[in-house]
């Protein structure tokens, strides 16, 4: 079930205020590198729209539960299913579904996760919804990379972008307190790439995906100097330790931070940054 505590405060000030004033656009694009926090703060918007308590939204409401769980009729989430990409086949028969009335609401609430993995055929299917919505509907593509976004589609959107929201000294200061020097964090300059590199690579390996060792020497080749490679495993340590505090992930996020302890042995004793890498790869599939 979805958490309305894990949401971007700031983002959803100015959501609430536009949903005070009737202002709520039909198309939003929300970026961020925080994909559960974004997809946590599009269902916060749907209960605030549905909500039935006083202090709105409660979270404990029958919409608000409906819609956290997943069964509520007019909140549809479209995602990869484990796939690598969004096609055609998912994005098509939306636009059947979304022609139909709201059935509990006055509005239909629809999300697109990871839609930086839209193929170019459900991304032109998809800007065809965007330009004519037929029923009320609200649709908020998720991403954690604006730039592979086809420029068409987010000229039909309303922007909101989560990292603008963050504090700069506040992800230096998480850095500092781990053990990089002030020098290491400038020779790291903007790290949104090598995020999205990691990110896709941790999510390859939990899905058992062959691409993961792919994937691996992308980040190899991408990770040049010795602050960037720390990075890299660094974040993986992160997205781990994430994932120990997600009861359905438990598991995984334990081993995998034993495989990244191991590494850790294995990178004092000089083993190089790409055979570490395939390493944690390979040994993750057995």
């Amino acid at each position: 079930m979805i958490d309305l505590k894990n949401i971007a405060q700031d983002p959803a000030s100015f959501l609430k205020e536009a949903y005070d004033k009737k202002q709520l656009a039909h198309s939003y694009l929300f970026v961020d590198t925080d994909e559960d926090q974004a997809l946590s703060t599009a269902y916060w918007l749907a209960c605030l729209y549905n909500c039935t308590g006083t202090n709105r939204p409660d979270g404990s409401c029958q919409n608000c539960q409906q819609i956290l769980s997943g069964n509520f009729p007019d909140v549809l989430l479209v995602q990869t299913e484990g796939k690598q990409t969004l096609g055609i086949d998912q994005i098509r028969p939306l636009k059947e579904e979304l022609a139909k009335s709201p059935v509990e609401s006055s509005c239909r609430f629809f999300f697109i996760r990871q839609a930086e993995r839209l193929t170019m055929p459900a991304a032109n299917a998809l800007l065809n919804l965007l330009e004519e919505p037929i029923a009320p509907v609200v649709s908020i593509l998720i991403t954690n990379n604006s730039d592979q976004i086809l420029p068409t589609i987010r000229s039909r959107t309303q922007i909101i972008n989560f990292e603008n929201n963050d504090n700069n000294d506040s992800h230096k200061q998480i850095l500092l307190n781990n053990g990089f020097s002030s020098e290491e964090i400038e020779e790291l300059g903007d790290t949104d790439n090598i995020d999205q590199l990691v990110k896709y690579f941790y999510q390859e390996m939990l899905e058992f995906n062959n691409l993961s060792l792919i994937s691996a020497h992308k980040i190899a080749d991408y990770a040049k100097n010795n602050a960037m490679q720390n990075y890299v495993f660094f974040r993986l340590k992160r997205l781990a330790q994430k994932d120990l505090n997600n009861q359905s992930k438990m598991l995984l996020g334990t081993r995998m931070l034993k495989y990244l302890i191991e590494i850790d042995k294995m990178r004092f004793s000089n083993v190089n940054f790409r055979n570490s890498l395939d390493y944690l790869a390979l040994q993750w599939k057995r």
